[in-house]
């Protein structure tokens, strides 16, 4: 099993736990060195970072960045950042500008399919209101009994081509990895197998056309093991990454007891050919209290 887990998410995104949280629940499953990846945001890395020196445990801090890229919405994250670079702290406010209105369109998407009063109940479920998100928005339809989970509101109402689904445009693809690469960060490519699903996802000639930009802009690694992929993806990505150079990355996408599809220190070894993300980094770059 690995004890690195480089993905998952607080309250200041669209997780449920606080940063404090998600690291004791991290240090009680085995995990030895954590990154804290909100989307769009790093407010909580200072909290998390805290909380992992009194496990005794490394801390890298992390982001995910959300990106549009041709049709697609990916999301790139960001390891060994510098929270403090203003390139990156610009630009992620830039990408949470727009939440809002897409929000609001959305509540008005779902008023249209005959679910009124959907925008206050999701900003219920927003700690961090310059957050508002589609899983704030799944929430509140499994608590208002229109859906049993988070994960059918999704398929049912939230993604391309339903009822609630508003498209929207992120940040650009190289923008993302040059905020990254500039603050001192690796920029990985998070969950690619998440992108070559469902109706509207793209075949494999796409996503070497991804990789291919990808790498050609700076983008240093990919997601194998991560919450979302099957066994045969782990060996599919690992093969990805050999084929182009890039180092493998790993986390569970944990965002809450319940509504992961892998908790936290529950995920498997890399397969043989991967080399780690975190020989990109120096071992000084980790805080960690012996």
């Amino acid at each position: 099993m690995l004890d690195h887990d480089l993905h998952c998410h607080s309250k200041f995104s669209d997780g449920t736990l606080t940063p404090t949280e998600v690291v004791n629940r991290a240090a009680e499953r085995g995990v030895k060195v954590l990154a804290l990846t909100d989307h769009d945001d790093m407010e909580g890395l200072d909290e998390a970072r805290a909380a992992a020196a009194q496990h005794g445990m490394g801390f890298i801090n992390g982001v995910e960045v959300s990106v549009s890229w041709r049709t697609h919405t990916l999301h790139i994250v960001g390891l060994n950042i510098n929270p403090n670079y203003p390139a990156l702290v610009e630009g992620l406010r830039s990408v949470r500008s727009g939440r809002g209105e897409r929000a609001r369109k959305m509540s008005d998407a779902l008023a249209k399919a005959g679910i009124g009063g959907v925008l206050e109940g999701a900003y219920h479920y927003a700690e961090n209101p310059n957050m508002i998100g589609r899983t704030h928005f799944a929430r509140y339809l499994v608590e208002a009994g229109h859906c049993r989970d988070v994960k059918s509101v999704f398929n049912r109402y939230l993604v391309k081509g339903k009822p609630g689904y508003v498209p929207h445009q992120w940040a650009a693809l190289a923008d993302a990895i040059s905020w990254i690469r500039g603050s001192g960060g690796v920029a990985v490519l998070a969950h690619p197998g998440r992108y070559m699903t469902g109706r509207s996802g793209m075949g494999k000639k796409t996503m070497h056309e991804l990789l291919t930009e990808f790498v050609e802009l700076g983008g240093q690694a990919l997601e194998v093991v991560t919450g979302s992929h099957t066994p045969e993806q782990y060996a599919e990505f690992a093969r990805y990454a050999e084929e182009f150079k890039l180092l493998s990355s790993c986390g569970s996408d944990f965002h809450g007891p319940g509504e992961s599809w892998r908790d936290m220190g529950r995920l498997p070894d890399f397969p043989l050919s991967c080399r780690p993300v975190w020989q990109a980094w120096e071992n000084d770059a980790v805080t960690k209290v012996n």
